[in-house]
């Protein structure tokens, strides 16, 4: 793939979000076949559209390559947040744990390892809010091919952070109990829930994805995987999340 498709895919995507009109999918001549074409695809829209990347989604699935989406930072709220539903038509939420940067972590060729990582963050409870551009058809995973949602920012709408909390190493973050309500009914009330069993794994990941590039950078966060699984809301529905000793998040999609 080179440079001219992968700006005519970000063109596309950077459009959709402009405009809030949804694509059906990219053609095939800007379509990416890597993730590392899908990563480039995300950078060139956060320069098309020229917004400041304030947190990252990861993924470490066990079969398959390691991969992030950005998280713009006018989409980054503390909790407790009200988002314009129009503005993510989807009102997707998924309850997860994530992590603040409190220091940099450069650039540099020998990877970081996860004691260096451990050090430099605080975790926090957190909702992603999932949205697309290619639409709501897109969500399953069927209409659209993967890699397209990774290009896709993999369908981040937003992100709702409760409060970090500093004092943590002594938690079992894979057996944190976790709950999500919507309307203050339960739907989930479960003991772990993590796709790998390792929150922190995500962050040490996204840190080597970026150290021959960006690096992170303090204040920056990584949401690291959805213990609740992917739940479709309303206009004026209130979503919230708690994970024991942790803390909580909440979000309202105003009307």
């Amino acid at each position: 793939m080179d440079n001219h498709a992968i700006e005519q895919a970000a063109a596309l995507l950077a459009q959709a979000r402009r405009t809030m009109q949804p694509i059906d999918n990219l053609p095939e001549t800007c379509r990416p076949t890597t993730v590392a074409e899908a990563h480039a695809i995300q950078d060139a829209v956060s320069i098309a559209i020229g917004k400041t990347v304030g947190a990252y989604k990861v993924n470490v699935p066990a079969d398959a390559e390691q991969n992030r989406g950005v998280i713009y930072q006018d989409t980054i709220h503390a909790s407790p947040a009200t988002m314009a539903a129009a503005a993510v038509p989807a009102c997707g939420v998924e309850g997860e744990v994530a992590f603040i940067f409190r220091r940099d972590l450069p650039p540099r060729r020998r990877p970081y390892t996860r004691d260096e990582v451990a050090a430099v963050v605080e975790p926090l409870a957190a909702i992603e809010v999932v949205n697309s551009r290619f639409g709501t058809r897109a969500l399953d995973r069927r209409a659209t091919s993967s890699l397209e949602v990774l290009a896709d920012s993999i369908a981040n709408g937003g992100f709702v952070h409760g409060t970090p909390l500093a004092d943590w190493r002594a938690l079992a973050l894979p057996r944190l109990k976790v709950r999500l309500t919507v309307n203050g009914e339960t739907v989930v009330d479960q003991e772990g829930g993590h796709p790998t069993g390792d929150p922190l794994g995500g962050a040490v990941a996204l840190v080597n994805m970026l150290r021959d590039t960006t690096g992170v950078s303090a204040g920056q966060f990584v949401t690291c995987g959805s213990w609740t699984g992917l739940r479709f809301l309303k206009p004026g529905d209130v979503c919230g999340v708690q994970f024991e000793a942790l803390g909580n998040a909440e979000v309202t999609f105003s009307r």
